[in-house]
């Protein structure tokens, strides 16, 4: 699911398309670049809202928030 819009309520995980990567918003790290993400239209939501989730779809996990990153 795509996110249209600068907010981050609600919801835990975020996908950057460009890079397939996860970020976990609880964690979140300035070299993240969350915002950037959200406006360039890059961001992108999981269902159900899961790191699981994130990985099925192909994600990698963010070196800054989530380490562990396979790349």
């Amino acid at each position: 699911m795509t996110l249209n819009t600068a907010t981050r309520q609600g919801f835990r995980y975020l996908g950057n398309k460009n890079t397939k990567e996860v970020h976990d918003l609880y964690n979140e790290g300035n070299s993240c670049g969350i915002n950037k993400i959200v406006m360039a239209g890059n961001a992108v939501r999981f269902v159900p809202d899961t790191l699981a989730q994130a990985r099925m779809e192909g994600y990698d996990n963010c070196h800054y928030c989530i380490d562990g990153s396979k790349r």
